[in-house]
């Protein structure tokens, strides 16, 4: 296993881990010792290599499919650098709502969650792109391109590097 990919796959694991609001020690009480935490910690760091036993066994663990520990197997150019994304959404009421809708629904119940109702501009993360992709069936880069398109998109589009490569939606 590569050093790159190695790391890769710890930081999925970490993802994974933090995602159930466990600690390293949590995961070594919650499991009975089965997962020690300096182990669990070490696959994490990517300085030890982890078997597919080990790594079916901590997804059944987690209680995910053992493709979600997997980190994405595109090069990490290919892969979005961006932590962030604003929508604009007075420009999304602008859009027709048999094209927005799903958009529509998923920012407000995100600003509910976080109690944000300047109703302007919404940060969404770039994982939540890939979820709103699934929803409108498409890959996150057809999706960024199709915001771009509507104009919700707020910000410089370079910040992205799939959006860096078309026209901003103003010009």
């Amino acid at each position: 296993m590569t050093s790159d990919y190695a790391r890769a796959l710890g930081a999925r694991l970490r993802a994974i881990r933090n995602q159930q609001g466990l600690s390293l020690q949590g995961v070594e009480d919650k499991s009975n010792g089965r997962w020690k935490a300096v182990v669990v910690g070490s696959y994490e760091r990517g300085d030890r290599a982890v078997t597919v036993q080990r790594l079916s066994e901590l997804a059944a663990f987690y209680g995910v499919p053992a493709i979600e520990l997997l980190p994405d197997p595109r090069p990490s150019s290919a892969q979005t650098n961006v932590e962030k994304i604003v929508l604009d959404l007075e420009a999304l009421g602008t859009v027709p709502v048999d094209e927005a809708g799903p958009l529509s629904r998923y920012a407000s119940t995100i600003q509910a969650q976080r109690h944000e109702y300047n109703g302007r501009v919404l940060s969404i993360r770039a994982e939540d792109l890939r979820s709103l992709a699934i929803i409108y069936d498409m890959a996150p880069s057809e999706l960024s391109e199709r915001l771009q398109d509507w104009g919700v998109i707020s910000g410089p589009p370079d910040e992205d590097p799939d959006l860096a490569e078309r026209p901003s939606a103003t010009g």
